[in-house]
């Protein structure tokens, strides 16, 4: 097991700390005086963590990649309210040397107790066309090796190995409280739509390292995937209804919602709706619980601004003992801020006498 990990890195140390952690980001940026740094995003199963280098880059600055594992020597301080490592040693790791568990974030559900939740649910079907659908798409060795490992998302919302699944199966259970509620519902109709509408990601995201798009989900993306998974699936199923199955992809095609969210289709009917507010109140609920836990903000009773929630969260736990709301950033130290560049400080200054008393 590794050790520190992200989340012990809360505060500023005054002897180094050595770690290893997975490179989430790399970008190679230039000082004012036209030396390179590095600009890093390092990771491990408990968030991410901002990391500069400053001196001796050249000895390093080929000898490693986005993805790969590294062992770091640094400072941790607090720049702008939140930890950062500025780091003086680094060197790239073998995947001999690590066990993968300790640097990708998973659901805190055993993956077989999930998987049978949602065995459970698919028995439950009393419709013989889309039970045989969903066995028909579940049975398949690889959808399903793959649908108990995806994300469901790269970084929006359960963007952890099983969060696809722990996503399906919480609006499974918010189906069947509404599903009752609403007596017009087809239950066996919408938890169909629950099961299926995002099974395109298990091909639409790579997930054996790091989390990003597939070839396939930069081209197709997971709705149009998933349609034409469902399609296959169909095919080899004669007897099924072809209005059961255009009610089935309409409910995969308009789960967005909303044409510039990228729904093809707007929902239609009662269960496609429903499926659209479950699941996108399912994904805002997760958004905000992972912004309050995984936020680095040091002082302070908010998080910083989300651009997916477009606000900030309030941290409770915080404002219940008094907490003010955080201070103004700190003068930045030496080495904290990332360096102007050249260019960045000739056009500011080129822009500085043009802007004064103006209105923006």
């Amino acid at each position: 097991m590794k050790s520190p990990y992200v989340n012990d890195l809360l505060e500023p140390a005054k002897e180094p700390v050595t770690s290893s952690f997975l490179v989430r980001s790399k970008e190679i940026r230039q000082k004012k005086t036209g030396e390179l740094y590095l600009s890093l995003m390092l990771g491990d199963r408990t968030g991410e963590l901002d990391a500069k280098m400053w001196d001796n880059v050249a000895e390093v600055i080929d000898s490693f990649e986005r993805d790969d594992f590294v062992k770091v020597k640094g400072m941790i301080q607090i720049f702008h309210n939140r930890p950062q490592m500025t780091i003086h040693k680094l060197r790239r790791m073998d995947d001999s040397e690590i066990d993968f568990s300790d640097y990708f974030p998973s659901s805190r559900r055993d993956p077989d107790e999930m998987w049978a939740e949602l065995s459970g649910i698919i028995a439950g079907v009393t419709n013989p066309h889309l039970k045989g659908l969903l066995e028909a798409m579940f049975g398949d060795q690889d959808i399903a090796r793959r649908y108990r490992r995806a994300p469901a998302a790269k970084q929006i919302h359960h963007a952890f190995l099983g969060g696809l699944m722990e996503h399906v199966l919480s609006v499974c259970a918010l189906a069947r409280m509404t599903a009752t509620h609403y007596p017009n519902i087809d239950y066996d109709l919408l938890i169909t739509g629950v099961l299926l509408h995002d099974i395109g990601k298990i091909y639409e995201l790579n997930y054996e390292r790091g989390f990003s798009y597939s070839n396939e989900g930069q081209l197709l993306g997971h709705i149009n995937i998933a349609q034409r998974m469902v399609g296959e699936k169909v095919g080899s199923l004669p007897e099924f209804p072809p209005e059961l199955r255009a009610l089935v992809e309409h409910m995969i095609l308009s789960h967005h919602g909303h044409l510039e969210f990228g729904s093809p289709k707007l929902p239609q009917f009662p269960e496609a709706l429903l499926l659209h507010y479950l699941d996108d109140m399912d994904s805002k609920m997760e958004c905000m619980r992972a912004l309050i836990e995984n936020d680095r903000q040091v002082e302070g009773c908010f998080t910083t601004f989300s651009p997916v929630l477009e606000r900030p969260a309030l941290k409770k736990d915080r404002f219940l003992k008094g907490e003010p709301a955080q201070p103004p950033p700190a003068p930045p130290t030496e080495h904290a801020a990332e360096p102007e560049s050249g260019f960045a400080a000739k056009l500011k200054q080129a822009w500085q006498p043009a802007s004064n008393g103006q209105e923006s």
